[in-house]
C-alpha cells in the first residue's frame, strides 16, 4: 500500500503527519505500508491545499504511484472546514481511477494537538481546553517543546515530539476521536 500524505505546507507538517499516519496503518494492519508525504508542489495553507486545481496536478503528477492520497489540513476554528473537505472528497471520485483513493480530514484544531495528544502534558493542562482553542500551536505545543528544550531541532520540536507521540498511537486515537479515530475508520 502507497500513501501520500498531502499536507497544507510540509516544512513543519511532515514531521509530525509521517510518523502518526505511520502509527496508524501499522495499527490497521500495514506496517509495510509505504507513507510519504508530498513536497512537490510546495502548499503555502490550507486555502492551497484545498485548491482543486493543486489536488488535480497532485494527482496526475503521482498517479500510478500512489493508493491512497490523504489530505490533512487544520481546522483552525473553521467549523465548515470538514464540508469543504468532504466536497473535495466527492469530486475525487469521478477524478480518480477505481482503486486509487483520497480522503480529506481536518485536525481538531491543528495537527499540533494530535501529537500533544501522545504526550504526558502538565498536570494543570485540561485536554478539553487543548482540543477547543483555536491556537493551540502557540498556546500549547510551542510551550511544550520549548519545556522539552526542543524549539531549535527540526520542525520547531515537531520532528521528536511527534515520533515519541507516534509510540503511543492508541491514546492519540482515544483523546482525538473526531478526527484520528474518523480518519482510521475510513481507511479501514
Amino acid at each position: 500500500m502507497r500513501v501520500l500524505i498531502i499536507p497544507e505546507d510540509f516544512r513543519n507538517d511532515q514531521y509530525m503527519l509521517k510518523p502518526i499516519i505511520t502509527a496508524m496503518f501499522s495499527e490497521l494492519g500495514k506496517p509495510k505500508a509505504i507513507i510519504r508525504v508530498c513536497q512537490d508542489p510546495l502548499l503555502h495553507g490550507v486555502s492551497e491545499a484545498m485548491k482543486w486545481e493543486n489536488l488535480e496536478e497532485i494527482f496526475y503528477r503521482y498517479k500510478g504511484m500512489v493508493d491512497i492520497f490523504l489530505l490533512c489540513v487544520d481546522r483552525d476554528g473553521n467549523i465548515n472546514r470538514k464540508e469543504g473537505l468532504d466536497n473535495l472528497e466527492q469530486k475525487a471520485k469521478t477524478a480518480l481511477s477505481h482503486n486509487t483513493y483520497f480522503l480529506a480530514e481536518n485536525a481538531w484544531q491543528e495537527i499540533e494537538v494530535w501529537v500533544l495528544a501522545g504526550h504526558t502534558l502538565p498536570r494543570n493542562w485540561i485536554w478539553q481546553d487543548i482540543r477547543q482553542e483555536i491556537n493551540p500551536k502557540e498556546k500549547y505545543f510551542e510551550p511544550f517543546a520549548k519545556s522539552r528544550g526542543l524549539l531549535y531541532e527540526p520542525g520547531g520540536g515537531r520532528k521528536t515530539l511527534a515520533t515519541e507521540a507516534a509510540k503511543r498511537y492508541p491514546r492519540i486515537k482515544q483523546l482525538c476521536p473526531e478526527d484520528i479515530a474518523n480518519l482510521e475508520s475510513r481507511i479501514q
